[in-house]
């Protein structure tokens, strides 16, 4: 026997919710499989806090020693009290609309379906044929704000939304969020508005 460290996940979910995530991810599998432009056709979203500073990762904080040289020491530090929220929704071309939040702002079903009126601007800027054939999926999370308003409000506009809506199934996760962070690691920013500028720039660079 050996002892290991658990692994961290978005959620611990029960076995129903393990059985649905793999259905779902099974159909999604075979759609993709069918159709070669379904990928194309969804819109993902997430949600994630943007810090004045963030402290930098073990592997930036590595330095090449000699094995006769002494261990490299840093303090412990935190996340800054500085910090915005950032709303992003994106596919395979790029961002399709982001929103940055006020530090007042509460995110409740009717702020974001106001952020749904936004998206689907975007997508009639950015991508009018997908606007005239209504032909993508909405792909988000079970967050607290996705409530029965919001629902209502996907209904009204025909926007399909690609269940479940689980935290370890949200694409954002597992490339955008982590790139996008690892660029702003060990920055200091103070105030709001120089996060948004220095995210903004970071996201221009990334490619999709």
């Amino acid at each position: 026997m050996r002892r290991i460290s658990a692994r961290f996940v978005p959620r611990l979910l029960s076995d129903e919710q393990e059985a649905l995530c793999v259905s779902v991810c099974r159909e999604l599998k075979q759609q993709a499989r069918d159709d070669l432009n379904f990928i194309s056709i969804i819109i993902t979203s997430d949600e994630t806090w943007v810090y004045g500073y963030n402290p930098e990762t073990k592997q930036q904080l590595s330095e090449w020693k000699s094995p006769n040289s002494l261990w490299p020491k840093k303090a412990c530090q935190v996340h800054s009290s500085v910090k915005s929220m950032l709303i992003l929704f994106y596919d395979i071309q790029g961002i399709v609309h982001k929103e940055f939040l006020s530090p007042s702002q509460t995110v409740n079903g009717r702020f974001y379906c106001e952020v749904l009126k936004q998206l689907r601007e975007g997508i009639w800027r950015k991508h009018p044929d997908k606007w005239k054939k209504y032909n993508w999926f909405l792909h988000h999370d079970n967050a607290s704000a996705h409530t029965s308003l919001v629902r209502q409000f996907l209904t009204s506009k025909y926007i399909t939304v690609i269940p479940p809506h689980l935290p370890d199934l949200v694409p954002c996760d597992f490339y955008l969020l982590p790139k996008m962070k690892l660029h702003l690691k060990g920055r200091r920013f103070d105030t709001t508005e120089e996060i948004h500028a220095e995210t903004q720039e970071v996201i221009d660079t990334l490619t999709f």
